[in-house]
C-alpha cells in the first residue's frame, strides 16, 4: 500500500512538503502533526502511528508518562539532548536520536534543544516483542538506540527517511522496513497473548490468580513469560493499565476523584494519589492543569523550557 499523492507545498514551513491526499497534515499547539492510513499488515501491533516537526523550534523538556505502550522514534532532525529515567540511578541517556522504548512503570524526563522532527509509532507489547525480536525485559524503562535494537540496517533507513521530504514516501518506508521484519519475528506464546487480553480488556482490574488459572499455568510461571514478553510483571502492568484508566477518565471530564478511584479498582482517593506519585511523578490534579499533547505534562523550569511536548518526543 502507497500513500503516493499530488505534492503542495505548506508556506511558511521550512519548505517541508505534504500530499494532498491519504497523508493529513494539522496544527496541534506547537507541532505540525502528520498522519496516514496504517498498512493493514501492521493494523493489528499498533496502537498510534505519527509523523510530527515543531512550528517553531524551541528548547523544551517534558515529562514522560508510561503508556502500557512500547515507542519506536525515528528522529529526523535534531537528537535529543537527553532522556532520564526516574528513579533509575545513572539512567539518563546522554545524547540521543532515534531510538527504542519498551514498557515503563515510571516517568522520565526529556530534553530538546529545538528543531525536532519524527515519526512516533507505538506498538502493542507483544507487537513490539515480535517486531523488535528480542525479549522485552530487556528495554523495560530504557530508552535505547535504535542501532542497538534493530541493527545498523536501521540507521540506513533513517537516513533514507530523512532525506526525502514527502512524509507520504517516509511512511512508506518505514512500513517496509516494519513489514519485513514480521516474517521472521518470535511469535508470542499463546497463553501470554491470552493473559494480555485479560489484563488490558480489563483494565488491569482482574487479579493475576485469575489469569494464571484462565491459561493453566502457575503464578510463577506465568510472572516469568509474561514478564519476558511483555517487558512488565503482571502486576506492573496492572498499574499501569489501572493508571491509565484513569488519565482517560480525567481526560473525558470526570471531575469527582473518589468516583476515578472506584472505577478503576484503587482502595480510595489517597491510593489513587499515591499510584500518580508513583508512575506519573504528578498529581491527578496537576496533570488536569497541565499542558499535554499525546500522554506528555509540558515543563517549565526555565524561560527557553516553555514549550508544549509530546510523547511523539518519545
Amino acid at each position: 500500500m502507497t500513500r503516493g499523492a499530488l505534492l503542495v507545498v505548506l508556506p511558511g514551513v521550512r519548505g517541508v512538503m505534504a500530499t494532498a491526499g491519504p497523508v493529513e497534515i494539522t496544527r496541534l499547539g506547537g507541532l505540525w502533526r502528520v498522519t496516514g492510513p496504517w498498512h493493514p499488515g501492521l493494523r493489528p501491533y499498533l496502537r498510534s502511528y505519527v509523523g510530527y516537526w515543531e512550528a517553531v523550534a524551541t528548547p523544551y523538556e517534558a515529562r514522560l508518562v508510561p503508556s502500557g505502550r512500547a515507542t519506536l522514534l525515528i528522529s529526523l532532525a535534531e537528537p535529543f539532548s537527553q532522556v532520564r529515567r526516574l528513579g533509575v540511578p545513572d539512567a539518563g541517556s546522554g545524547n540521543i536520536g532515534s531510538l527504542v522504548v519498551g514498557l515503563e512503570d515510571r516517568p522520565a524526563l526529556c530534553t530538546h534543544p529545538g528543531g525536532q522532527e519524527a515519526i512516533r509509532v507505538e506498538f502493542t507489547p507483544l507487537g513490539a516483542y515480535r517486531l523488535f525480536g528480542l525479549p522485552m525485559s530487556e528495554l523495560t524503562n530504557l530508552a535505547v538506540g535504535i542501532r542497538d535494537v534493530l541493527g545498523p540496517e536501521a540507521e540506513v533507513l533513517v537516513e533514507r527517511m530523512a532525506a526525502t521530504p514527502d512524509w507520504a514516501t517516509r511512511f512508506d518506508l518505514l512500513d517496509a522496513a516494519l513489514l519485513a521484519r514480521l516474517e521472521y519475528g518470535p511469535q508470542p506464546t499463546p497463553e501470554v497473548a491470552r493473559a494480555w487480553q485479560l489484563l488490558s480488556g480489563s483494565a488491569g482490574a482482574i487479579p493475576i490468580a485469575r489469569i494464571a488459572a484462565e491459561v493453566g499455568w502457575s503464578q510463577g510461571y506465568l510472572t516469568r513469560r509474561f514478564t519476558q514478553q511483555i517487558g512488565l510483571t503482571p502486576k506492573a502492568t496492572a498499574r499501569v493499565l489501572r493508571f491509565r484508566h484513569a488519565v482517560a477518565l480525567l481526560g473525558r471530564g470526570a471531575t469527582s476523584l473518589t468516583e476515578i478511584s472506584t472505577a478503576c479498582g484503587f482502595y480510595d482517593q489517597a491510593h489513587l494519589n499515591r499510584e500518580f506519585r508513583a508512575i506519573a511523578g504528578t498529581t491527578p490534579g496537576q496533570m488536569m492543569t497541565s499542558r499535554r499533547v499525546e500522554g506528555a505534562v509540558a515543563l517549565s523550569r526555565s524561560a527557553n523550557l516553555s514549550k508544549t511536548a509530546s510523547t511523539a518526543g518519545l
